[in-house]
C-alpha cells in the first residue's frame, strides 16, 4: 500500500476533527505554524494540507483571525461560478494574505480556495511573486490619500495614518515592501509617492531634502508595520494576549531588575505603570519625525 504523503494525513487529522464535532464552524484550525511545530513538517506540506481543507470547503480564510471552520453550504454548479480573472486572483491572494501571512499564501493554496486548477492562474498571474506585488499595490491604492488638505505637516499626517491603516487591514505589505534600493514598479504606490512630494514641494527643502524626508516617513511606518506582523503572528500562533503574555514573563524581567544595573528602567517602571501599543508609538514617533522635518524647513528657509 502506498504510504499517504504527510499534507494529506494532517489534513485528514484536522477533518476528523471536524467531522466529530470538535472543531465547529467558526473555530480556528491549527495555524500552518502550529502545524509545523506540532507536526514537525515544513511550512510547505502545512500550506498544502491547508489548501487541501479548502478545496473541500472545510476551511476558509478570515483576514485577522487566521483559517477557521467553514460554515455548510451547499456547492455551486459549475455554471454558476463566477469567471477567473486577475482581480478575484488578487482579491483571494489578499484574504488568505490577511489571515496567514505570507507563509500561507501559495498559487495553489489561491486555486484551492477559487476552485480552480493551478496552471488556470497562471494565465492570469505568472507567478508567486508578480502576485504578492499585484497585492501590494492593492494595498497602497486603499492608502491613497485622497484629495490634500491643509499644510504640508498636516498632509504628511494624514498620508501616513493612511498607510498604517493600510498595514493594519494587510499585516503581511509591510514585509512584501522591504526593498527600498530596489523596489517593484507600482502604479498605486508611485501615486502615493506622488502624492507625498506633491505635499511637500512647496517647501524651501531641496530635492534630495524631499526624497529624503518622503522615504524616512515611508520606512518609519514600514517598521512599525512589519513589528505590528510579528505580535500578530505570536498572537496567533500562541493564543497569549499582551497582557498573559507579561503575567507570565513578568517574574522574570523583575529578577533580572534585582540584580540590579537598571536604576533608570526600574524608577521608570516604579514611577507610574506603563502601557504601550504600537497605535500609541506610532502617533508619538510620527509627531517627532514631523517636527524633524519642520526644523529642517525653518532653516532652510530664506
Amino acid at each position: 500500500m502506498t504510504e499517504q504523503p504527510p499534507y494529506l494525513a494532517i489534513a485528514a487529522g484536522i477533518r476528523r476533527r471536524i467531522a466529530s464535532g470538535e472543531l465547529v464552524p467558526g473555530d480556528r484550525v491549527p495555524s500552518t505554524r502550529a502545524i509545523v511545530r506540532e507536526s514537525g513538517v515544513a511550512m510547505a506540506t502545512a500550506t498544502k494540507a491547508l489548501a487541501a481543507l479548502a478545496r473541500e470547503g472545510l476551511v476558509r480564510a478570515v483576514p485577522g483571525v487566521g483559517t477557521v471552520v467553514a460554515e455548510a453550504r451547499p456547492a455551486r454548479a459549475q455554471d454558476e461560478a463566477a469567471p477567473l480573472s486577475r482581480e478575484a486572483v488578487v482579491a483571494t491572494a489578499v484574504r488568505i494574505a490577511d489571515a496567514e501571512g505570507l507563509a500561507g499564501l501559495s498559487m495553489r493554496r489561491v486555486a484551492g480556495d477559487l476552485g480552480t486548477s493551478t496552471m488556470a492562474l497562471y494565465r492570469h498571474v505568472p507567478n508567486k511573486g508578480e502576485l504578492v506585488r499585484l497585492m501590494t499595490d492593492v494595498g497602497f491604492k486603499e492608502a491613497h490619500p485622497g484629495r490634500p488638505v491643509g499644510d504640508w505637516r498636516a498632509q504628511l499626517a494624514h498620508a501616513a495614518r493612511q498607510l498604517w491603516a493600510a498595514y493594519r487591514r494587510h499585516p503581511w505589505m509591510a514585509r512584501a515592501m522591504a526593498s527600498f534600493i530596489r523596489p517593484d514598479p507600482m502604479p498605486e504606490a508611485m501615486k502615493y509617492t506622488e502624492w507625498i512630494l506633491r505635499a511637500l514641494r512647496g517647501t524651501s527643502l531641496g530635492v534630495h531634502q524631499v526624497m529624503h524626508a518622503h522615504l524616512t516617513l515611508i520606512a518609519f511606518v514600514q517598521g512599525l508595520g512589519v513589528a505590528m506582523e510579528l505580535e500578530g503572528h505570536a498572537l496567533q500562533d500562541t493564543g497569549v494576549s499582551n497582557d498573559e503574555w507579561m503575567d507570565r514573563n513578568g517574574g522574570r524581567f523583575a529578577a533580572i531588575v534585582s540584580g540590579g544595573g537598571y536604576p533608570v528602567l526600574t524608577s521608570i517602571f516604579e514611577h507610574e505603570p506603563f502601557e504601550l501599543d504600537l497605535d500609541s508609538l506610532f502617533g508619538f514617533g510620527l509627531d517627532r519625525l514631523l517636527d524633524g522635518i519642520a526644523v529642517i524647513i525653518a532653516e532652510t528657509s530664506g
